[in-house]
């Protein structure tokens, strides 16, 4: 894969550029949604829950963006990656080249406006009164396994795009459904421990959960969340190579 990219290095630098103007194209603001728009999601959120879940929570807004950036980074990444075989069927029909690297190039674009907010969520930290510690530094860890994560199940997303379009309107609802099983807006220390450990199956919100362990607690999380960040991550890159790899040759003829 590493000498496909550096062989269409000039390709995919180019496809990363296209997939981020696009997004802004006939904007007024352009790339300034890449930070309003996750300030304007957390404003309207903290209004809504605030007195709902965040009363009794320390720091709730950075507890709630904390959540938000993720969940959106991931959604992001997977719903676009979903399309962009079927996107640029019209380039690889044409020219025998990688095709995995249409994904790859929106999963690019969608880190880099992750990057962007997450500057954001740290000036609103330092704002919040939160300590930064060294163990920010270990924030890398999570971030790696959840770019690897929604690479892989972008892969098995927009291999089902091509067989199945009902896949976008299935993951319309699934995506929904995560959002509210997330934890993203309330806590999940009242619920049993058997509902506590069942969140755990959610891999978003072991992401989560890292990450605000290290922000909110400056807490290195236990060692199974460790070994169940890294354990979704290969499970949904290596089922997303599969799938690629098993039925590459037929996306042709769905195309």
């Amino acid at each position: 894969m590493i000498e496909k990219l550096k062989k269409y290095k000039f390709l995919f630098e180019e496809l990363v550029k296209r997939d981020f103007k696009k997004k802004y194209k006939r904007t007024v603001l352009g790339m300034l949604w890449s930070l309003l728009s996750p300030l304007l999601t957390l404003a309207v959120m903290s209004l809504v829950f605030t007195n709902l879940f965040g009363r009794t929570t320390v720091h709730y807004t950075i507890y709630l963006f904390a959540g938000n950036i993720v969940f959106a980074y991931f959604r992001e990444a997977t719903y676009t990656g979903m399309s962009s075989l079927v996107a640029n069927a019209s380039i690889f029909t044409k020219v025998n080249v990688p095709k995995y690297i249409f994904l790859l190039s929106q999963n690019v674009s969608s880190f880099i406006n992750f990057c962007l907010t997450l500057l954001i969520f740290f000036l609103f930290a330092a704002f919040d009164g939160v300590a930064f510690t060294w163990k920010f530094i270990l924030l890398i860890y999570p971030i790696a396994c959840l770019v690897i994560f929604n690479l892989g199940i972008g892969l098995i997303l927009s291999a089902l795009f091509v067989f199945y379009k009902d896949t976008q309107y299935l993951y319309d609802i699934f995506i929904m459904l995560l959002m509210y099983l997330s934890a993203i807006f309330y806590k999940v220390d009242t619920f049993s421990m058997t509902a506590q450990q069942l969140f755990m199956l959610n891999p978003i919100y072991v992401y989560i959960t890292y990450f605000r362990s290290i922000v909110l607690d400056s807490a290195i999380p236990s060692l199974s969340i460790q070994i169940l960040c890294v354990v979704y991550a290969l499970a949904a890159i290596l089922l997303g190579g599969w799938i690629y790899k098993k039925y590459n040759y037929k996306f042709l003829y769905y195309l």
